[in-house]
């Protein structure tokens, strides 16, 4: 699709449909990473990368929200149906982004760390009187 976009002369649909190609190779990662999940055993994020990813990823959580907000305040003022349209699928898009972003911080992030809380719990939880001499 990408080398049939150089002939195009609308903005508007050389902006959507070069949108759409992008989201192919989106989808074809996320297709790998399924393949991934389901073929092999993911190895458990340490207490830093699971600092560095939480990081990153409300940081993006955030940029989310702030562009959610500037796109929807902008909205009812943009009087070009054109323009309307673009801003529409990108205001969906960053909504559907966002909640994706929430989710990955709560089940994939999480889902797979040993914090060190987990470590003490895996060192003390079968041992009578946890490490106190008799109780």
């Amino acid at each position: 699709m990408n080398k049939s976009l150089t002939d195009i002369g609308n903005p508007t649909v050389k902006g959507v449909l070069k949108g759409i190609s992008l989201d192919s190779v989106k989808h074809a990662e996320m297709y790998d990473s399924a393949v991934k999940l389901l073929t092999s055993v993911p190895q458990a994020l340490t207490q830093e990368n699971l600092d560095q990813q939480k990081k990153l990823v409300e940081k993006h959580i955030e940029l989310e929200a702030e562009l959610i907000e500037k796109i929807s305040n902008t909205l009812p003022t943009v009087e070009n149906k054109k323009v309307k349209l673009l801003l529409n699928a990108i205001l969906a898009d960053e909504k559907r982004h966002h909640e994706l972003l929430k989710e990955i911080l709560e089940i994939l992030v999480k889902g797979e760390t040993i914090t060190e809380a987990d470590w003490w719990d895996v060192l003390w939880k079968n041992v009578p009187f946890h490490g106190s001499p008799g109780g």
